[in-house]
């Protein structure tokens, strides 16, 4: 009686709140082989920006601003493949596949609000290279944390306030259209496909919510960048070592861009990506970033690769 009374009820009545994430399952047998090159990644991420952060941490040469902002980043580097590739490796391997939709909007909630801050934290470095570069006998002043928590607080409560608003307008979505995700991990866009009824407000949302943090951000540090090269060109030579920090900040940011909104436009887009195209994009924006910041950091800012060294050269001696 009571099951046939739930298949009498309308569609828009019913809502899903279990999901199977259906990422790469197209592959068959060869699906679970994916858990060697994603644990590989998984690894590097948390084992180099692990020791990014003690050196940091542990190196009283590195208690700088621009350095503590380079730790952050590794922070934030860390943890987001945190709340995703653990469930993904399970997945592969013994096809663990199933998620609550609050644990649904937790992963999507957690993923894009520390996912905001590597954008951030990026602007915060163009903003400390202008003071370094631009700016440089009022650099201290600046830095200050009295002083330099007036360019914190606006992003901050932005970041925040948008992806608030993002997840508690999806969790009031009906999702009756089908409860399976073609991705490995919870995905805003992913996620509002499955919703029966408008969902135009939620698009409109994650767009805005694209538009108004990483695409500004990169803009602010786009004009911060054009204003200290232009800087140097007049000043000649002598800002040349400062501006080889800034050509790494620009690496870094320009990688992470480009899979970021690679990934968000993808499904906004009308394009030839596969589901497992689409898939590869956004577990990439997750790792790659994550496998290859430190790295860059670690080789082309001279400072850290010292202490790298000087700290490898020790834990080389430690067992005699």
């Amino acid at each position: 009686m009571v099951l046939s009374s739930i298949q009498d009820l309308p569609a828009e009545n019913i809502s899903f709140t279990i999901f199977k994430l259906n990422g790469f399952y197209s592959l068959g047998e060869w699906r679970r082989f994916l858990f060697i090159p994603y644990f590989l990644m998984f690894l590097l991420s948390t084992s180099s920006n692990s020791i990014l952060i003690y050196i940091i941490i542990s190196q009283r040469a590195l208690h700088s601003p621009m350095f503590a902002l380079i730790g952050l980043m590794a922070v934030a580097d860390m943890l987001i493949p945190m709340f995703s590739v653990p469930n993904m490796l399970f997945s592969f391997l013994f096809d663990w596949n199933g998620i609550s939709l609050v644990g649904c909007l937790i992963q999507i909630f957690c993923n894009q609000y520390v996912g905001a801050y590597q954008s951030t934290l990026l602007m915060w470095m163009a903003l400390d290279r202008f003071f370094a570069i631009c700016r440089p006998l009022s650099y201290h002043n600046y830095m200050q944390m009295p002083n330099f928590l007036k360019f914190i607080i606006v992003p901050v409560i932005r970041n925040t306030l948008l992806n608030i608003a993002v997840i508690s307008l999806a969790g009031k979505l009906h999702f009756c259209m089908k409860n399976e995700i073609d991705h490995c991990f919870c995905e805003h866009m992913g996620l509002i496909q499955l919703a029966c009824g408008n969902t135009s407000v939620n698009n409109l949302l994650g767009l805005l919510s694209a538009l108004l943090i990483p695409a500004a951000d990169f803009i602010f540090i786009t004009v911060s960048y054009v204003m200290i090269f232009a800087s140097v060109m007049k000043s000649g030579q002598s800002s040349m070592k400062a501006i080889n920090t800034c050509i790494t900040h620009i690496i870094v940011m320009t990688f992470s861009l480009i899979f970021v909104l690679t990934a968000s436009l993808s499904y906004r887009i009308k394009n030839d990506f596969s589901a497992n195209s689409r898939t590869f994009l956004s577990t990439m924006y997750l790792l790659f970033p994550s496998c290859f910041n430190p790295i860059i950091y670690g080789v082309r800012t001279k400072e850290i690769r010292q202490q790298f060294l000087k700290f490898f050269n020790h834990v080389k001696i430690l067992p005699h």
